[in-house]
């Protein structure tokens, strides 16, 4: 078994093959996030070590302003969670939140920890911030319950976990939880109720009936306890539940494509498998899965890794469903998890990618006979082996009648007829897509290659709309790499989202076959002095796998977002300069995609996300 990386994909220019994932302890982030969509994410208050709270207003442009708190441990033993609470004239409030779950109560306040931001070390201090609104500040602070200048300390405990609720009387609109009880040192007062994460009740029993439920629809539910002090313990372990009916659900999404590319060599040194798909919340959240990557060699489609997609053995607690793989069975690996995922969220469906930036070159060879390379993948994805599992093709190509890894001479028609040979071969009842270039340019890449014609014969086009600018261009100048519009100073006119999408249009391609693409990492420069875009630089910044490359769910603790320009947003730290999409400006994008009449969106990749996808989870939100 190699653990070499196979193809990673870039979009604009080829970058180093990454090798692996390393688990990361959350940190700082400064990313804003919906305001609904944080309640209930917080781990518990406990009672205060010696600990101070203060307020800064950061900056006030008239009609709101951004606040920060900022807690610092000045005990000398580690402060494993905190609340803050305050008051609010009437007339000033939080608007949206990031890096704290915010709630009110009136003109009462109280913003908690995330899951990963709660403990904070001797001597250390971490900040949570807000964009508000109205003229007033801040008074009647409490930290953990105590003063926020640390002067007392409660003597109070928080509460235990509660047992892990279960469920019964489950119909298509209800179900019934029930869940063994807390303890605490001075006595339970309430159990808050989340589902999927977000709270939705506070009750005085152990049990609960969650009513107004949607038919066919999966639901995550947990409980916490909270004393007589309203401190909250930790949340319980998490039970799922589908209502009946409904023939499987409404689609994530409501009728928009929500498309996230999963990686077959991400399960080694990044260790990112199928089953993080269900414990981080998005295989509900998803309508289709790409599984990258299959080769183009000789042409015809081969398989890319044949231990990771079908034969890699999966223990219990690995797998999808909690079952072990055994020596003697037929299908193990990717495939067989990929299959569970399926049983278990019915409307997925999932195509089959071949190709990428470092498996592009084999095009060429295979459009020379359109016929006989669509005869190849038709029978490597429709195996018996696998043949349930997949539910079309997908072609990246890097790119057509132009130049990527390698350069393609093949003539503006080669695209067409391989799309034409791949419908007559797949059929009416497959899904045949294909990922193409957002080079809106002009006399670029779009123009290079027949995209309206083989439109005709693709379901959609997943339009790759990042790595338009990054550290290849060493010296700068910094530049955001997924840009919604242009602005003044773009290094490349028609390297932006809008002019790549309306190119399209322009040539035939129905707005509905046209996803807009997000990428789940950022790109970066270093020896930047210039916070805002358009710097100097010495070079790539340093990232986990590579250099000048990131995955958010690390800058957002590593690097918060400092502005944003063009739709997407930009960070400087240090000597540092990186630009990637929040769930702030996904949302932003989402609008624009539906004010676009666009079929959705997909993304580049999952592990890039945090382990309870929040960027998942901003697409979903943005294009229902």
């Amino acid at each position: 078994m190699s653990t070499d990386t196979p193809p990673r994909r870039s979009r604009f220019r080829w970058m180093p093959l990454r090798s692996g994932r390393s688990k990361v302890i959350a940190g700082l982030t400064a990313l804003a996030v919906p305001f609904a969509a944080m309640v209930g994410l917080a781990t518990p208050a406990a009672a205060a070590t010696s600990a101070t709270a203060t307020f800064t207003k950061k900056s006030d442009w008239g009609s709101g302003f951004e606040g920060q708190w900022t807690v610092k441990n000045t005990g000398t033993t580690a402060l494993s969670s905190w609340t803050i609470e305050w008051d609010f004239p009437t007339g000033t409030r939080v608007n949206s939140a990031w890096d704290a779950t915010v709630t009110n109560s009136g003109n009462r306040w109280t913003a908690k920890n995330l899951g990963w931001n709660g403990n904070i070390a001797p001597g250390a201090s971490l900040s949570f911030g807000f964009n508000g609104s109205g003229p007033g500040a801040p008074s009647g602070c409490k930290l953990n319950g105590a003063s926020c200048d640390g002067s007392t300390v409660p003597g109070d405990n928080p509460p235990s976990a509660p047992g892990t609720p279960t469920t019964s009387d489950v119909t298509n609109t209800s179900v019934k939880l029930s869940w063994s009880a807390a303890t605490d040192d001075k006595g339970v007062k309430d159990y808050d109720v989340l589902r999927n994460g977000a709270k939705i009740a506070t009750v005085t029993g152990t049990t609960y009936t969650n009513t107004g439920l949607t038919a066919g629809t999966d639901y995550t539910y947990a409980v916490q306890a909270r004393d007589t002090i309203d401190q909250t313990g930790p949340v319980s372990g998490s039970v799922s539940v589908r209502t009946t009916g409904g023939g499987g659900g409404e689609q994530p999404g409501g009728d928009k494509i929500n498309l996230g590319y999963f990686t077959n060599w991400g399960v080694y040194g990044r260790n990112y498998h199928v089953k993080n798909l269900v414990t981080s919340g998005s295989a509900a959240k998803i309508t289709h899965i790409n599984y990258a990557f299959g080769n183009v060699q000789n042409g015809k489609c081969t398989i890319g890794d044949s231990y990771a997609d079908y034969d890699k053995a999966y223990t219990a607690d690995q797998s999808v469903d909690g079952v072990a793989d055994t020596w003697d069975q037929p299908l193990r690996g990717n495939f067989n998890q990929l299959r569970k995922l399926k049983a278990k969220y019915p409307h997925i469906k999932i195509l089959w990618s071949f190709g990428g930036w470092t498996w592009s070159g084999g095009f060429p060879q295979a459009v020379q006979n359109p016929a006989a390379f669509a005869q190849s993948c038709y029978d490597l994805v429709e195996d018996p082996r696998w043949a349930d599992v997949f539910d079309g093709i997908d072609l990246d190509w890097e790119y057509p009648n132009a130049c990527g890894l390698t350069c393609d001479t093949s003539g503006p028609a080669a695209l067409k007829n391989m799309a034409d040979a791949m419908r007559a071969k797949f059929g009416p009842n497959n899904l045949v897509t294909a990922a193409i270039t957002a080079d809106g340019s002009t006399g670029g890449k779009i123009d290079a290659a027949d995209y309206g014609g083989a439109s005709q014969s693709f379901d959609w086009y997943n339009v790759m709309t990042y790595d338009f600018f990054g550290s290849w261009a060493t010296k700068g100048p910094t530049a955001p790499h997924s840009p919604l519009t242009s602005y003044t100073g773009i290094p490349q006119q028609g390297f932006n989202s809008a002019d790549a999408i309306a190119k399209l249009k322009a040539k035939g391609v129905p707005a509905k076959k046209l996803l807009l693409g997000i990428g789940f990492y950022g790109r970066g420069w270093t020896g930047v002095t210039q916070s805002a875009p358009g710097g100097t630089a010495t070079g790539a910044a340093p990232g986990t796998y590579e250099a000048g490359n990131e995955d958010y769910k690390v800058l957002k603790n590593t690097c918060p977002a400092t502005g944003t320009i063009a739709g997407t947003a930009y960070a400087h730290c240090g000597t540092n300069w990186w630009s990637y999409d929040t769930p702030a400006t996904i949302g932003t994008k989402m609008s624009w995609a539906k004010s676009q009449s666009l079929g959705g969106a997909f993304f580049w990749e999952f592990s890039g996300d945090t382990s309870n996808g929040e960027l998942v989870s901003a697409i979903n939100s943005g294009l229902q």
